[in-house]
């Protein structure tokens, strides 16, 4: 296997995953997004859990291009709105990947809370799908709390509001490789990365 392919147009979780191979020696892999297989349909996500929606995701893109695939279900989970945004992170404003608006409608909603009710958590689901329809499931969370305004231009979504337990800073205030060490993608990256491996050495 010398190329996989990560289920998303998005150039930022490609670059992520590029890293985090490379970190761990398997900076031959080929990652792609889905935008270098012309006619490739966005695959609807349908489930209910980031496990499900990452799981649909990788499984399509795996046998629609006959290539191994990568694809992660992320968002952020605010404990005073019951978990919420969580699956619908990304269009939580009705528009699917419209950050800036995603932001504003979150901000707005806690905008009266005091800073302890502004506890949340990023969860992400990784799923590694072979075109056969076998798969390989990791998950990673990262705690932390909410702060009123946005601060940072690193990172996309709600980074900008979103500081890590322990941290003073928001995870859009962290450098690339920072960001990484920490982020629940990140380590839902990581614990796929062994399958990777195993599928590198039996090629």
């Amino acid at each position: 296997m010398s190329k996989l392919v990560l289920a998303t147009r998005n150039p930022h979780k490609v670059a992520e995953l590029r890293r985090i191979l490379a970190e761990a020696d398997l900076a031959d892999v080929e990652i792609v997004g889905v935008e270098v297989f012309p006619g490739l349909e966005d695959v609807p996500e349908t489930g209910v859990t980031f496990e499900e929606n990452a799981t649909i995701k990788a499984l399509a893109v795996a046998r629609a291009t006959g290539v191994p695939a990568v694809a992660d279900d992320s968002g952020l989970c605010v404990d005073v709105l019951g978990g919420a945004p969580g699956v619908f992170s990304a269009r939580w404003s009705g528009k699917h990947g419209d950050d800036l608006a995603n932001l504003r409608l979150l901000l707005g909603q806690l905008s009266d809370l005091p800073p302890d009710h502004r506890t949340a958590h990023f969860a992400c689901a990784a799923v590694l799908a072979l075109p056969g329809g076998a798969v390989e499931v990791a998950s990673g969370r990262l705690d932390g709390h909410l702060v009123g305004e946005p601060r940072g231009t690193n990172g996309f979504g709600y980074d900008p509001i979103f500081v890590p337990l322990g941290r003073t800073r928001t995870t859009a205030e962290m450098a690339p490789a920072e960001k990484d060490a920490i982020s629940h993608r990140g380590r839902a990256f990581r614990a796929i990365v062994p399958a990777v491996r195993d599928l590198v050495s039996a090629s």
